[in-house]
Parts: structure tokens; sequence; C-alpha cells
């Protein structure tokens, strides 16, 4: 049997993960090259050798996705392997197209194919679309397992955007480690909450690895999935949140279908503030989909430091969590509705925006009166900083899960909002995680 020569189509998370985890030590094929997509500034590095093992001394080139016909007929490849999430079905079925007449075969592993097991319980929560509230659920999973007296440790969907050669295995415990590490805003957005709830959360490239390590800290553990991506590891207990604000895209979503299909639970995220037809919609598809699943409401209450009554009548900048607004397709967040709920007045930044925030808004043209919080690298977070010096407003809204006035300097009043988890209807937290905390605690 010839060796197949692959290309993986990433984004630098899932790509990683099934290299590792499929093809590293597998002699029959050879990975020639990685491509990179919707995160900016990952398509400048290889995948080095420490991770890449020694049958890739050289490591492994990680080029631009618009490359991807001329490195398979260049290199003459057999094989891509699409590797990323959150993107709708069109766009997977013309990557399809576009492989096949450039002469290679497309697939797409399954999720048995990847997945790690670990001797410790495991929790995966995930989505059907970035921005469903996953986070918030996420530490509502933690919060309810460790006041059932557990050690609970988080493992967060893989966010690799420095030197790879060091981010195999990253554990964060303190605010310290955040700066330990070089993290992005966009990291920092997902590791900070659990570190100042008072938890432990890992991530990285190799997670393998990453699961044996938390396992030597953990009673149980929880898989912070990102994008609408499947889980990494095998799970006890799979739970996904569903958008009734979106309702028709855990059909239109790839991999979110496949989540709910797979779901223990199904939460309608969300559900305070959707409409009763956006509810009754993402609820007919999950009873055609998975009706053995679990159903529950729940909703994603807002907290406004200081009370919402300081915002009426302010002419205020909302900056929200930039992911969410861009490849997740979300016109607001949580200070966006903070705003229309206080009276206030919108201000838009896309006139005073900068540098590669101003691209940003260019690539997306449907962000709404807001500001994304971009911030992959040193040179977005200086153009988000520049941003808001420069408009004209009286305060500003932020809506990410950090504190920015930590890592970005604000020249105007700030005010941070955030969203927190609530069960309306169905089980309690509490009930749905009770067989996970009666094999954790034997």
């Amino acid at each position: 049997m010839s060796v197949k020569r692959v290309v993986i189509i990433g984004a630098a998370g899932r790509d990683f993960h099934n290299f590792l985890t499929v093809y590293k030590d597998d002699e029959n094929y050879e990975v020639v090259a990685f491509t990179a997509a919707q995160i900016p500034g990952i398509d400048d590095r290889g995948f080095p050798t420490e991770l890449a093992g020694p049958r890739y001394p050289q490591g492994i080139p990680i080029v631009p996705e618009d490359d991807l016909e001329k490195v398979i007929r260049e290199q003459q490849v057999d094989l891509c392997v699409f590797s990323y999430s959150d993107v709708d079905y069109d766009h997977v079925g013309h990557m399809l197209s576009k492989v096949n007449a450039a002469g290679a075969d497309f697939i797409v592993l399954g999720a048995g194919d990847t997945m790690v097991a670990s001797e410790r319980p495991i929790v995966s929560v995930c989505a059907v679309r970035t921005g469903c509230g996953k986070s918030a659920a996420s530490r509502a999973v933690v919060k309810t397992l460790s006041d059932a007296g557990l050690k609970v440790v988080a493992i967060r969907h893989p966010m690799p955007y420095g030197e790879l050669a060091i981010q195999g295995v990253q554990r964060f415990a303190t605010i310290e480690d955040l700066k330990k590490h070089d993290c992005t805003i966009e990291e920092m957005e997902e590791y900070e909450p659990h570190i100042v709830a008072g938890g432990i959360i890992y991530a990285g490239v190799d997670y393998t690895a990453i699961v044996r390590e938390a396992e030597k800290e953990a009673d149980v553990i929880v898989w912070d999935g990102g994008n609408n991506d499947l889980p990494f590891y095998m799970a006890d207990l799979e739970i996904v949140l569903v958008d009734p604000h979106r309702a028709g895209d855990e059909l239109r979503y790839f991999p979110g279908e496949t989540n709910v299909r797979r779901a223990d639970v199904l939460v309608v995220s969300k559900s305070g503030t959707a409409s009763a037809e956006g509810i009754a919609a993402v609820e007919a598809t999950a009873a055609a989909l998975n009706p053995s699943a679990t159903v529950v409401r729940a909703a994603l209450p807002l907290v406004v430091e200081g009370g919402l009554e300081q915002l009426k009548g302010k002419r205020v900048l909302c900056v929200e969590d930039g992911p969410t607004l861009t490849h997740g397709g979300m016109q607001y967040g949580a200070a966006i509705l903070a705003a229309r709920q206080a009276g206030a007045i919108l201000v838009d930044p896309k006139p005073f925006a900068v540098g590669e925030i101003a691209e940003t808004f260019r690539i997306y043209p449907g962000v709404g009166d807001l500001l994304p919080a971009m911030g992959y690298g040193e040179q977005q977070m200086r153009d988000l900083q520049a941003t808001i010096a420069a408009v004209d407003c009286d305060l500003v809204l932020i809506g990410t899960p950090i504190d920015l006035a930590r890592v970005v300097e604000l020249d105007k009043p700030a005010i941070r909002v955030r969203y927190e988890f609530e069960v309306l209807s169905g089980p309690s937290m509490s009930e749905l995680l009770a067989p996970i905390v009666k094999v954790a605690s034997s």
C-alpha cells in the first residue's frame, strides 16, 4: 500500500488534534501541510517537530487556506481532512468541490476516531454555534460539581495562537498564568472567568497529554468546548446548547447538528429573551433529531456592575466578545442587550476604527453598532485600544468575559456586564449532574 499524502484543513484547533490522534504515528499517511482559516495571523508558522514527532524532523508547514488547491497539485496530495467548525453546510460543500476538482479525496473524521478516553468522569459542554452561552453553562457545571465537594478541572477547546512548541500543555490557575503563557484577548476571555471563580483550566495543543495531567488533580473533568466543535474526549454526559435567537442554525451549521444528535441534554439557551416561535422551533428540531435527550430551558440573565440605571441616556460604546460577532454571526451580546434595556444611546465605532479593527469591519460588514474585542495579537490589541480612544462617547460598556481594562488601556469610564446561567424549566443542574457526582464520589 502506497503512503497517502494528506493536507489537514484547519484553524489552529481541531486540525492539530486530528493529526495527533489519528495521523501522527500512522505510517500509511504523510501529512504534508496544514491550512489555516478563521483566525488571523496563524498561517505564518509551522507545526513543530517537538509535537509532530520523529517522522517529521522538519515539522509540518502551515499555509493559508487560499493556497489549498496549489498545495494539492504541487504536493500530489491524495487526501484532505476537513478539521474546523462553526461553518455552514454550503461552506463545507464548496470546500469538498474545490478539493475534488484539484484531484484529492475529501473526508471528515468521525467523533469516535478522535475522542480520547479518561479514567475520570467527564462532562462535556458544547453548542450548535459560537455565542450560545456555552461558557456561562460550563461555569455553572463547574460550580455545581464543586459545591458537591468534588475537585473539578476544566479543559478548554484549543486556542493555540502563539508559539506551538511551548503550548503543548498549559495550566491556568492564576491571573499571572495568563501573562506567563502570553495569552491573547480571545484566550483570556475563556480562561479568566474560570480562574476568577477559583477554578483550574487546562488548554494547549496535545489533548491526550493535557487530560493525563488534569487527571492527576481532578475528581471530575469538564470539557469546555469551543465554536460548535465536537468533544475531544469520551464524555459520560454530553450537554449541548441550542440558540432560539438563531433557530434553524442547528440544521445548517457544521458540526452543530451532529452535537444535537449526540446530546444527552439539550439546553435551550437564552429562553428568557427569545421569542416563543424561536423556542418552539429549536425544541421541534430537538424532538425530531434526538427525542431521547433531556430538554432544559435556560436563561442568561445580565449582571451590570452598579446597575442598569447608570446607563440611561448615556452615549455608550459597546465592546463585545470578538468571535461571537465575527464567525459566530451574532449582531449583539451582553453589552448591547444591557444598553437597550437601560435606554442608552449606542455609538457606532466604525467611523473611528483603525488598522486591523477597520479590517475586521471590512471582512464582517454585518457587525452592528458595536466593537468586537479582537485581540489575536499585539497589533490587534493596539488597534483595539486606539479605536476605543478615538470613539466619542460617555462610557465604554464591556460585554467581554474578561476585565478588558487589565489588558487594554482605557481613557474613558468603563462598566462591565456579563452573563450568568439560570435554569428556567426542566431538571436543575444538580439533578442533571447527580449521576456524575455519584460516580466521582465513589
